[in-house]
């Protein structure tokens, strides 16, 4: 028999109709995986059918900690162990889960422990949210143009003093009248 793999992306909300579906299938119920990525924590529920050998891996994306997921132990009780243990790692909750630890799967020093990421993690996502905010001001200040820049300098010179801000102004105009010079 040749085993294959899949992934399948669902929403949350249609968890129980999948899993219910395995069951009826009669596959085999495998683990439920938490990853904990860039933009949340995912979920990857595997099942497998025993007789074409498919591993069916069906992935709910970018929870939140604290989110409130169905628990699959009404079609599949083995679950428990994956619920309880991602409960107490990742912080998602289980509701209806039949063998429930209330948190104390684990004897934990820090709760959630697999959310807690690094100083140099933390300076990186940071660093990376300044860079798309910098490049996303700069490309809208762009398609503005300079009639805004015009704006933004009248503004400026508004709040200076009258004999300074008229110097300026005719520095600016000699400045344009160079330029327009130039381009002819």
């Amino acid at each position: 028999m040749k085993y294959t793999t899949q992934f399948t992306t669902i929403p949350a909300d249609s968890l129980s109709e999948t899993v219910a579906a395995c069951k009826q299938r009669q596959w085999r119920y495998v683990q439920t995986l938490a990853v904990n990525g860039e933009e949340g924590i995912d979920l990857i529920y595997s099942f497998m059918d025993m007789a074409t050998g498919l591993l069916e891996n069906y992935k709910v994306e970018k929870l939140a900690k604290g989110t409130h997921m169905p628990s699959i132990t009404g079609d599949f009780l083995e679950a428990f162990v994956w619920e309880n243990e991602i409960h107490d790692l990742f912080g998602i909750n289980f509701d209806g889960i039949a063998i429930d630890f209330h948190g104390a799967f684990y004897a934990l020093a820090t709760p959630e422990p697999m959310t807690v990421i690094s100083p140099a993690q933390k300076a990186a996502r940071e660093k990376a949210a300044k860079v798309a905010a910098a490049k996303a001001a700069k490309e809208a200040k762009a398609k503005v143009g300079q009639g805004a820049a015009a704006d933004d300098m009248e503004a400026k010179l508004a709040g200076m003093d009258p004999e300074k801000a008229a110097k300026v102004r005719a520095a600016m105009e000699v400045k344009a009248a160079k330029a327009e010079k130039e381009e002819k």
